[in-house]
């Protein structure tokens, strides 16, 4: 797998690769979360291709000027399992790094035990921290 950074033409394949992985609610609109964490200047997606060049693997990274957080990490499905996440997990922090970034971070949705299990493999630990939300602009608005 090959590892670059996302080009405005994957956004087709990159959000049927979220949609085959679950990873999209109806709140979230792929082209938007791409477009909103390409203009901060403090994210980058990453999309992984195979040898076809065809998109099989994604992950976004940024952080908040205090901590990296990782999202939308995800594997074709039929590739899972193989070392691609991993691979560009490993990708995504070292980008932070290189940033000064000290301590990554990510949320997995309750219930995905299989994301949980992932991260812990890679080393993520459970952080001692309720997170708490509010809508600021509600979702469709």
């Amino acid at each position: 797998m090959r590892i670059r950074p996302y080009r405005d033409s994957d956004l087709d394949a990159v959000a049927a690769l979220w949609r085959a992985c679950h990873l999209v609610v109806p709140y979230n609109d792929p082209k938007q979360d791409i477009e909103f964490c390409r203009a901060s200047g403090h994210g980058e997606v990453f999309v992984g291709e195979d040898e076809s060049g065809q998109v099989v693997a994604s992950a976004m990274a940024g952080h908040d000027g205090h901590r990296g957080w990782l999202y939308y990490v995800a594997v074709e499905p039929r590739l899972q399992k193989g070392g691609l996440g991993r691979a560009l997990v490993h990708h995504a922090e070292e980008w932070l790094k290189g940033r000064g970034v000290r301590k990554v971070q990510l949320l997995v949705r309750a219930g995905n035990a299989s994301a949980e299990r992932f991260y812990e493999r890679l080393g993520y630990e459970r952080s001692p921290v309720a997170v708490l939300q509010r809508w600021l602009i509600p979702p469709g608005a």
